[in-house]
């Protein structure tokens, strides 16, 4: 296990030295290689949360994620064959390094269906599980000069949040190298854009730090091998500006809700390239958690080792990481934060460990329209180190199928104390049930990308 001391010393070799090489020669950031990547960020209108995943772009990578709160299933994001399957390779639209003298516009989009059998779910299983949409998303991507726009938009079914802005932001490239971004912007902390490669994601995508966006603003630099991202975010997206109001629960990424919201959020990112494609990182986080009931600012941080490595058709996704609140609320609530998305919430541990090992390995085919295979095997474990608590785990073992705009995904999906995975909706990711059972479910995802 790793402890936190261990984090905190490496916190402290990676951030002491890097620095050293900002006054190194600047080296233009590779375009990334075109690919397709599925996520489960669209929950499916057939009343199971369906996790979420990558959304495609135009010659970029595609999301999806979670259904309805009682089920929960949309999680996927293998790479596809042109690419070495990073999901965290989609990496920041800003990496980009063309830039057009004409305005450039590409409007994009997915239709998505998706298929599931719960174990726990008894009536369900006696149907022989349920086929249903899924999701349907717009995606506008402009760019004119050194200016680049992005904007996602989704719908889902009413009870698994409805419609709602994934993200959206402006970029401003200063260089190949050196650009700004600032809207609703992904969280640099950990892998990105994915720590995943299935339908699923893993366990902290459901804990706000896998694929999270935010309202704020994110430099990121790349000088040699080093690649640098500071950001300040001033809150998770808001929807209504009331006195005292807690967030809309109808949004992609899972944020703090209830009694609390996050504000005033800083994070640091710096990852050194082995090579293009190897990647070791480390991140850290802090913000505060502004009590709505009492009026007094709490606060939370957290900090992760990372690595994202190919090696050929092999890519290998590792990450250990702690969180830790302090809640300025009364006694009897401080024990559990609450967090929500997809048109509901639930409870999570204040602290806990968070550790995640991912393979992936890409296979070129030709079987008709199928141009590809990517089998991936993903498992998280969350420790949590309150006493009297369960601790929770999840695994994903599947495949991508990729036959031209067509993505499907096919996945095992088993969790224990898992909310999406599980009967135990509320209380699976906070004190948990020691008697807990594995619980499983069979998952196909369907989406064409246009």
């Amino acid at each position: 296990m790793v402890k936190f001391t261990q984090l905190i010393g490496c916190l402290v070799l990676f951030f002491v030295v890097p620095p050293t090489t900002v006054a190194q020669n600047q080296i233009p950031i590779r375009e990334n290689t075109p690919f397709v990547s599925l996520r489960a960020d669209g929950g499916s209108s057939t009343g199971l949360p369906d996790s979420k995943r990558k959304a495609a772009r135009v010659g970029q990578a595609i999301k999806v994620a979670p259904a309805d709160p009682s089920d929960s299933t949309n999680k996927v994001a293998p790479t596809i064959v042109d690419h070495p399957r990073n999901k965290a390779d989609t990496r920041n639209k800003a990496d980009t390094t063309k830039h057009l003298d004409k305005p450039q516009l590409k409007i994009g989009g997915a239709l998505r269906f998706n298929y599931n059998l719960s174990s726990w779910k008894k009536e369900q299983v006696k149907r022989g599980g349920d086929f249903g949409l899924d999701m349907f998303r717009i995606q506008v991507d402009a760019s004119h000069k050194k200016l680049d726009f992005h904007a996602e938009y989704r719908f889902y079914s009413r009870s698994f949040g409805g419609s709602f802005l994934k993200d959206g932001y402006l970029t401003y490239h200063f260089n190949d190298s050196t650009n700004l971004a600032i809207g609703l912007v992904q969280n640099p902390f950990g892998n990105t854009t994915y720590n995943s490669h299935s339908w699923f994601f893993n366990l902290p995508y459901y804990l706000g730090f896998e694929d999270k966006a935010s309202m704020g603003i994110r430099f990121h630099q790349r000088s040699n091998r080093w690649l640098y991202d500071l950001a300040f975010f001033k809150s998770a997206m808001e929807l209504d500006f009331g006195d005292k109001t807690s967030i809309d629960l109808s949004r992609y990424s899972y944020d703090v809700a209830g009694r609390n919201k996050e504000l005033n959020q800083g994070n640091v990112k710096t990852e050194y390239l082995l090579s293009e494609n190897k990647r070791i990182g480390i991140s850290g986080m802090l913000s505060g958690v502004y009590n709505i009931p009492t009026g007094n600012m709490g606060s939370r941080w957290a900090a992760a080792l990372h690595t994202d490595l190919n090696f050929g058709k092999f890519n290998v996704k590792l990450q250990s990481m702690y969180y830790q609140y302090q809640l300025a609320d009364s006694a009897q609530y401080k024990q559990s934060v609450s967090l929500g998305a997809y048109g509901s919430s639930y409870d999570v541990a204040t602290k806990a460990y968070l550790h995640t090992a991912s393979v992936s390995y890409t296979q070129p085919v030709k079987i008709g329209p199928l141009s590809s295979i990517t089998f991936y095997e993903n498992f998280s474990y969350m420790d949590k180190t309150q006493k009297g608590t369960s601790d929770t785990q999840m695994n994903v073992l599947g495949m991508m199928l990729k036959a031209g705009n067509l993505i499907s995904y096919v996945d095992w999906a088993a969790g224990r104390n898992q909310p999406w995975l599980g009967p135990d909706w509320q209380n699976g990711l906070a004190i948990g049930n020691p008697d807990a059972k594995w619980s499983s479910r069979f998952n196909i995802n369907i989406g064409y990308y246009f």
